[in-house]
């Protein structure tokens, strides 16, 4: 076949596009709703910082994205002659998003109000915190563009997964599922739709043709019909005033001062940013091998690399929440999308963020009606993190998970004293606290170490547990001793009290005591080493 005869065969736009955009939209469009229910819900961020900075620049980095996968599928189409490749899809980091949120920037809006800032002082910190993360993810992923490979044989693929499923069975699944029966009759029903479509494979079927709706559709239309009926949501005229005013036209703007104002926050949450940068850059390494083995081969370092600039350019612009490529391209290419979904997805996305239209549609639907999609992704990405590693390292699947329920732990501990009035310059949170934990059993200070640097403490215990079931036991030391180190210098464990909060304390030798905890489990560790080579077993 010749080159014109190949660029026939391969088509911007064909039918089950439509289906494709449908699944994919729908996906970055309750990752927005998420975002802004987050930032103006939990941290208090004013619409002009939602609308005007953070949805603008999403929309670019969006573009961004969309359009080259699009345009990198049509390409390889061509040279390879085929007209049946299917376009990597993209767009917000789940993940990230949520840790970003309750990892970084409530934390320093916390502490800002702690130190007598008002709401929206505390919160332009939060955000130029959130813009610094941002960055710093997307400049590891950029990097680490063309090493990803070795990242990924140096740690155990159980600690990379163990640590993304702490946070998901945590700040993401139990958090939705207890929303979901707090309003039973709102958000059972799209649950089931969800799990019946994703994993009994069941096709809704429009009456009287054989038209399948997308089940994230069906489950979020549900959703809205019931909130809407059962008085969950209601028409309020002075809401819906307040969420049609920022409808307008807003254009990303460089906010590279800003970034500049609070690049301190790149040292104090490092142990967030760099281990979220480097699962961003693995787990799209990943994406990329589940869409060789559909059939689509794509090259690893443009892909990541692009995959970085993105964020990239969402933290230049405005934007504290990473782009990424999205896991599910083989049941986009089953559903039959190709190269026009993504790039329709870019289009019409880039229009709601730039519009301010988001507020609207926020108005009529609930987040509780396409919450049942968030939860479904916190369950996938547990169920991925036993499924697809070896079976016998279940049990450091099992210790990964255990630092990611001690922070959300630590969370709502300490939102629960918020709650009774503690954490205010009046009746700040103290170490006096501690003994009525304790009282009841609940070692609450076990708790905040392990908040601080969740997911080097995941990744790091999962590791060492992975290399002790395959009797490494030199390399668990290793891991051991880089643990050591961090504890050491306080991104590790290390914690301060704050008026109302726990929060990362840098430093040299801050972290002695657990830094000499995990040197003392290190010698041990060496001397089974030594042991299993004299003896030989």
């Amino acid at each position: 076949m010749d080159n014109t005869e190949a660029f026939s065969s391969t088509r911007w736009f064909v039918r089950r596009d439509l289906d494709g955009f449908f699944g994919l939209a729908l996906d970055n469009l309750i990752q927005i709703l998420v975002i802004v229910s987050l930032t103006q819900g939990v941290l208090q961020f004013p619409a002009h910082l939602v609308y005007g900075r953070i949805l603008p620049s999403i929309a670019l980095s969006l573009v961004v994205g969309n359009f080259y996968y699009g345009w990198l599928a049509y390409q390889q189409g061509k040279r390879e002659q085929r007209d049946d490749i299917t376009a990597l899809p993209y767009g917000i980091n789940t993940v990230s998003l949520f840790a970003y949120i309750f990892l970084v920037m409530l934390p320093v809006r916390l502490e800002a109000l702690a130190t007598g800032a008002s709401s929206e002082q505390a919160a332009e910190l939060a955000w130029q915190a959130g813009l610094v993360a941002c960055l710093g993810s997307g400049l590891i992923e950029l990097g680490g563009a063309w090493v990803a490979n070795r990242l990924r044989q140096f740690t155990p693929r159980a600690a990379l997964l163990s640590t993304l499923a702490g946070i998901a069975l945590t700040f993401i699944s139990i958090g939705f599922l207890l929303r979901t029966y707090a309003h039973p009759i709102v958000g059972l029903v799209p649950l089931g739709v969800i799990l019946l479509t994703y994993f009994g494979q069941v096709k809704f079927l429009l009456p009287g043709t054989r038209i399948t709706i997308p089940g994230g559709l069906l489950a979020v239309l549900l959703g809205i019909a019931l909130a809407w009926t059962t008085g969950l949501a209601s028409w309020d005229s002075t809401q819906f005033t307040t969420a049609t005013a920022p409808i307008g036209f807003y254009l990303p703007q460089l906010w590279l001062g800003d970034l500049w104002q609070e690049r301190v926050a790149i040292l104090s949450y490092f142990s967030v940013i760099l281990p979220m940068g480097l699962f961003n850059l693995v787990g799209s390494l990943q994406n990329l091998e589940s869409a060789e083995a559909a059939g689509d081969h794509y090259p690893a370092a443009p892909c990541l690399a692009v995959n970085g600039i993105g964020t990239i350019v969402a933290a230049l612009f405005g934007s504290c929440f990473p782009t990424t490529i999205y896991i599910g391209h083989p049941g986009w290419k089953e559903m039959g999308a190709r190269v026009g979904y993504s790039l329709l997805n870019g289009v019409v996305m880039g229009l709601i963020c730039l519009t301010g239209t988001v507020g609207l549609l926020t108005f009529f639907v609930p987040i509780d009606s396409g919450m049942a999609i968030v939860l479904w992704i916190g369950i996938v990405i547990v169920s991925q993190s036993f499924t697809a590693t070896p079976p016998h390292h279940a049990a450091a699947v099992v210790v990964g998970l255990l630092p990611g329920i001690a922070g959300w732990g630590a969370l709502i501990a300490k939102n629960a004293l918020r709650v009774a009035g503690l954490g205010t310059p009046e009746q700040p949170f103290t170490p006096e606290l501690v003994p009525g934990f304790e009282l009841s059993d609940i070692y609450i200070t076990g708790a905040f170490a392990l908040e601080q640097g969740v997911i080097f403490s995941a990744m790091i215990l999962a590791a060492m547990t992975v290399h002790i079931i395959e009797r490494e036991f030199g390399k668990a030391a290793l891991w051991s001793l880089v643990a050591a180190v961090l504890a050491w210098v306080g991104l590790l464990h290390s914690y301060r009290w704050t008026v109302g909060d726990t929060a990362i304390e840098l430093g040299w030798g801050v972290g002695i005591s657990w830094s000499v905890g995990y040197a003392l489990l290190a010698l041990l560790l060496f001397y089974a080493q030594w042991q299993k080579l004299k003896i030989g077993n």
